[in-house]
C-alpha cells in the first residue's frame, strides 16, 4: 500500500451551470477550467495482493493478460486494423457479451515531447469517469448510427482497455476506485470542451467510503479493463480513475507511455 494525493472536485464557478475542462488552448478571458479542487492524501492498495481478484461486474475493473502480436503503436492505422480486433476479443471474453465494437483510443505519455509517440496527451490527474447517464447512450448513437435504437433496447456497457506501451509502469500509474464504494450523488456532470464539440464526463466528490487500488509496475502484456458505464443496474456501472504519483517510483523512472481503447459491449435482448 502507498499513500498519495488524489485530486477530487470541490466545486466550480458560481456563474457556470456545470464544471468544465478545456482540452485545447483557448483564446479570450475564460480560463481553461472553472473547477475548485479538493486534494486528498489517501491510501492506494496493491490490487495484486487482494485475496480475490477484482471483477468487472463487482469492483468495476479487472486485470487481464494480453498475448497478441506486436503492434506498431505510433501508427494509428496499425492500432485500428490490428489492436482493435485483439481488444474486442478480450472484452468479449471478460464480459461474456455477444458483440464488442472498439471505436476510439487515446495515446498518452508523461514526456512533454515523446521521442516515440510524438506530441500526445499527458496522463489525466483528476478523479473522473468517462461517461454519464446521458453521454453513454449518446456514444452508442454516434458510433452505431442506424443500429443504435435496437442495440439500446438490450444491455450495453462501455469498457476501456488500458495498458502500457513501454513497461513496466514506473511513473504515473493508473489508480481505480472500487465501484462498490462510489455513490451516484458523488458524481458531478462535467463538460469536456473540444474545438468542435462538447463531451460529458463525471467528476467526483470525495467520500470516506472510497477505496483505491492500482497495479504496481504494470507490464506491457497486462491490460486493465475499466467499466465506464453499464445499463444493467444490478452490477458495477462506473469505475472512477486517475493517474497518480507513486512514491515508490525510481529516481529516474521510465516515461509512462500508454494506450487506452474504448469499446462498446452489447448483449442480445432477452425475450
Amino acid at each position: 500500500m502507498i499513500k498519495t494525493t488524489l485530486n477530487y472536485l470541490a466545486g466550480w464557478a458560481e456563474d457556470d451551470p456545470r464544471p468544465y475542462y478545456s482540452t485545447f488552448q483557448r483564446t479570450g478571458q475564460r480560463p481553461w477550467r472553472n473547477t475548485l479542487g479538493d486534494r486528498r492524501t489517501l491510501p492506494v492498495e496493491d490490487a495484486r495482493q487482494l485475496a480475490s481478484p477484482p471483477h468487472l461486474d463487482r469492483e468495476g475493473f479487472s486485470l487481464w493478460t494480453w498475448d497478441g502480436p506486436p503492434i506498431d503503436f505510433p501508427k494509428r492505422r496499425a492500432i485500428q486494423e490490428n489492436y482493435y480486433a485483439e481488444i474486442e476479443r478480450l472484452v468479449a471474453r471478460a464480459t461474456g457479451c455477444d458483440r464488442v465494437v472498439a471505436f476510439d483510443h487515446n495515446l498518452r505519455s508523461s514526456e512533454e515531447k515523446d521521442p516515440i509517440l510524438g506530441e500526445v496527451a499527458k496522463p489525466v490527474r483528476f478523479v473522473h469517469n468517462d461517461y454519464t447517464l446521458k453521454s453513454a447512450p449518446q456514444r452508442v448513437r454516434d458510433v452505431m448510427q442506424e443500429e443504435a435504437s435496437s442495440l439500446l433496447e438490450g444491455r450495453f456497457a462501455i469498457v476501456n482497455a488500458w495498458k502500457p506501451i513501454s513497461g513496466p509502469v514506473e511513473e504515473s500509474p493508473l489508480a481505480v476506485l472500487n465501484a462498490q464504494g462510489l455513490n451516484r450523488d458523488e458524481m458531478i456532470e462535467t463538460d469536456l470542451l473540444y474545438p468542435d464539440r462538447v463531451g460529458r464526463i463525471y467528476s467526483v466528490r470525495w467520500s470516506a467510503d472510497h477505496r483505491w487500488y492500482y497495479y504496481p509496475e504494470q507490464q506491457e502484456d497486462e491490460i486493465l479493463l475499466l467499466k465506464c458505464y453499464d445499463s444493467d443496474p444490478s452490477v458495477a456501472c462506473w469505475t472512477a480513475h486517475t493517474a497518480i504519483k507513486d512514491p515508490l517510483s525510481p529516481y529516474q523512472p521510465i516515461p509512462r507511455r500508454s494506450i487506452e481503447v474504448r469499446t462498446l459491449a452489447f448483449w442480445k435482448k432477452q425475450p
